[in-house]
């Protein structure tokens, strides 16, 4: 199946859909599919934006999906929460739980069944979030490498969270946390090496930024990883994941350099019904923009879950 990673498809159309304080957020749906599988509900990650997955989306598309993508707030073209257009910055995610919830309860309200969330990344962690607090009652969920941690430092969560709440404290919580390059929003050069394999797929994120400028975002801020630590530990929680009773699919990767592999295990084996599809240095962090001989095992598994946990009704 050839697609065009570089065009908005003929059958999907973008819009904005309103959160509870009037706040526009982009979509892109395919309502005009004939969605004979049910529908799927997808979130990107930090920094990221919808344009990226459009493979995957016409894919379950095609696989007879009715499919929807949304922007998070603050991010990609939903605006910015900070202080400049390019810093990923966010009071609490609590907000982006809100509006989560929000959508879904309008989305399963307008979509046929069954209803599945899927994530990737920071998109994966808010939905495990909104499945903790029960704020969403998907079918199934199928996460790509979710931030259940973030890789970095070998130290106690209690003493990172500590030192994201000091650097909050001393100086303005909405700087950026980390510098990127000189110029701002600018990619680093290594970027392409902690995300994908496939350098076409990778040039793709490129021709969308310089496309649609919107989309630009580099680090994220100091409160926004003060509030990963806090979120991290909620998920932590004896208790929290084990109450999750929904079938689960964490897809994730030892060789991932921005989100914990050993935290992606840990919560797969947590959660009731978690199902771990566990690879190795043939994937880097964006597994659903890898290369093929990755990426297509990987859709296959997805579909494969899928139709055991959810088939066609």
């Amino acid at each position: 199946m050839m697609i065009d990673r570089r065009t908005i498809p003929p059958r999907a159309s973008e819009s904005t859909w309103t959160a509870a304080d009037g706040h526009l957020i982009r979509r892109i749906d395919w309502a005009g599919a004939a969605a004979e599988r049910g529908s799927i509900l997808f979130l990107p990650g930090r920094g990221d934006f919808y344009e990226k997955y459009l493979e995957t989306l016409e894919e379950w598309q095609a696989a007879g999906w009715r499919v929807t993508a949304s922007d998070w707030r603050g991010q990609a073209g939903s605006g910015r929460l900070g202080k400049d257009p390019v810093t990923g910055h966010v009071a609490d995610f609590a907000l982006w739980i809100d509006d989560l919830a929000l959508l879904w309860e309008r989305w399963v309200a307008q979509t046929p069944g069954p209803h599945v969330l899927a994530a990737h990344s920071m998109g994966g962690h808010l939905v495990l979030r909104a499945l903790i607090d029960r704020r969403v009652s998907p079918d199934a969920v199928v996460l790509s490498a979710p931030m259940t941690g973030m890789a970095g430092p070998a130290l106690p969560l209690p003493l990172l969270h500590a030192a994201a709440r000091l650097m909050c404290a001393v100086g303005d919580p909405t700087r950026p946390a980390w510098k990127w390059s000189e110029k701002p929003g600018e990619l680093p050069a290594y970027r392409s090496t902690l995300l994908t394999h496939d350098p076409a797929r990778y040039a793709d994120e490129q021709w969308w930024r310089e496309a649609r400028p919107e989309l630009v975002m580099g680090p994220a801020s100091w409160r926004w990883v003060e509030r990963a630590f806090a979120s991290w530990r909620r998920i932590e929680t004896p208790g929290t994941l084990e109450a999750v009773d929904v079938p689960v699919l964490i897809i994730s990767t030892a060789s991932d350099k921005l989100v914990s592999h050993p935290a992606n295990l840990r919560a797969a084996a947590r959660l009731p019904k978690g199902e771990l599809l566990a690879l190795g240095k043939e994937a880097h962090h964006e597994l659903l923009r890898e290369v093929d001989a990755v990426r297509g095992p990987i859709m296959a598994r997805i579909a494969e879950f899928l139709d055991r946990t959810v088939p066609a009704q």
